[in-house]
């Protein structure tokens, strides 16, 4: 155990290590045997160890006295945390794990610390001879399971996540593929989704989010829209059932999490100066500081005061379009004019500056300087799937559409998407019996 020690105190800091690794992914090469009881990587069996959870006010200083650490080690392992975990982000609530051992004299030495910054992540603080420190970030391995789940929307997209018990990530997931062509405002009562996805587990037991989605099906207003994972262009995407991107010209809204207040008419009671005006736009009620993105590629051609409008900023974009974004509290950083900004980029907040009654985005649209319902523009989609990677395409599509509409056997599922090949063609039985008659 010293030799370890002394090997460990050369390396004064160690790095974050990479996240995200599952049980499958870990086999060994090391001629050594790894030992057989560890926790958080350490050989438990050389250890007593004491498990506590940070208490309100308490500070890693005053957890490490505790274990003997002098003020002078605590204060190198602020120095060497710094880049990695600072000792400060600590908080109430957390467990943590000590790990001591003995000298001849029976005499108690911390030798690491570990703190479960997450309930997957965890950082290990090491205290070695010569006083020396080291930290590493890292996490708990864990098992994916594949799952297909449906259900039946009452309400909302989240809500019908809630009801399932399935896992909040799956809403936000499911917005960010379909962002482009489901109207997540139009959702009506029996609208519904099917979604296949790898959700992770600790120790078997414990879920800990999901993986990829590995497809999915929503249907809204009876219409069925499929999302089918493919690379193309070294990115994988989702893809429509006939190959064509999931990805549009334009996001279907600028924001998530709100319901619509107001829509496009040119005769609307304006709610604090009591007559009727125009109202072309889309109002999206949401609470304040809500993140406000943009549509689509473009660029700011304005940012400020907007009148009645508040702190409003406009965009141009492909097509003779350009978007507006009212009564925001304030705007992103580094947005300015003349600034490029990217489809989905955080562009500001949600507020209630200018003529309003309460906080909300006025999202307007308009086409070659007419205003146009937001709600019904059409919107292009991105390259669909090339011609030579069609019959690949389609035969990952037909697996993964066989799986969300019915059951198929463990072995015809796709479970990888880089490297696919098509299976080799097999070949008929009649032209089998052809050649033999031909001999």
């Amino acid at each position: 155990m010293k030799n370890l020690r002394t090997l460990l105190c050369a390396l004064l800091l160690v790095g974050a290590t990479a996240c995200g690794r599952h049980a499958a992914e870990n086999d060994t090469t090391a001629e050594t045997e790894a030992p057989e009881n560890l926790l958080y990587g350490i050989n438990v069996d050389n250890y007593r160890t004491e498990t506590g959870e940070v208490g309100s006010g308490q500070t890693m200083g005053g957890i490490l006295n505790r274990y003997g650490i002098s003020a002078l080690q605590v204060d190198r392992l602020d120095k060497a945390a710094k880049e990695i975990f600072p000792l400060r982000n600590i908080r109430a609530g957390h467990k943590y794990t000590a790990f001591i051992h003995e000298d001849s004299l029976y005499a108690p030495h911390l030798d690491w610390l570990v703190y479960e910054s997450s309930v997957t992540d965890y950082v290990v603080f090491g205290f070695h001879d010569n006083d020396s420190v080291s930290v590493r970030k890292d996490c708990k391995e864990y098992t994916l399971r594949r799952t297909k789940k449906s259900a039946v929307i009452n309400s909302s997209l989240w809500g019908a996540i809630m009801e399932q018990n399935l896992p909040y990530a799956l809403a936000a997931d499911l917005e960010d593929i379909y962002q482009w062509t489901v109207d997540f405002f139009g959702i009506q009562k029996g609208d519904s989704f099917t979604v296949i996805y790898d959700e992770r587990f600790i120790d078997d037991t414990v879920s800990v989010g999901i993986g990829r989605i590995w497809g999915a099906k929503f249907t809204q207003s009876g219409k069925e829209f499929y999302a089918i994972p493919f690379r193309q262009g070294g990115k994988i995407q989702y893809w429509e059932a006939d190959g064509g991107s999931l990805r549009k010209q334009m996001l279907k809204a600028p924001l998530k999490y709100s319901r619509i207040s107001s829509r496009f008419t040119y005769a609307r009671k304006h709610p604090i100066y009591k007559v009727y005006r125009p109202h072309t736009g889309v109002d999206y009620a949401a609470p304040k500081g809500t993140p406000v993105h943009a549509v689509a590629d473009g660029v700011v051609i304005f940012k400020g005061w907007g009148g009645g409008g508040g702190n409003t900023l406009k965009i141009k974009h492909a097509g003779n379009l350009q978007t507006g974004y009212l009564h925001l509290s304030r705007f992103a950083k580094g947005i300015s004019k003349g600034s490029r900004v990217s489809q989905g980029q955080l562009i500001g907040y949600v507020g209630s500056t200018g003529a309003s009654t309460g906080p909300h985005l006025d999202y307007r649209i308009w086409k070659n300087g007419k205003p146009i319902d937001p709600l019904k523009i059409p919107s292009e989609p991105a390259e669909p799937i090339s011609k030579e990677n069609r019959p690949l395409f389609e035969f990952v599509r037909d697996r993964i559409i066989a799986e969300l509409n019915g059951d198929v056997k463990p072995e015809e599922r796709i479970t990888q998407l880089d490297s696919l090949q098509l299976p080799a063609p097999t070949t008929p039985v009649a032209a089998q019996s052809d050649k033999n008659d031909e001999k």
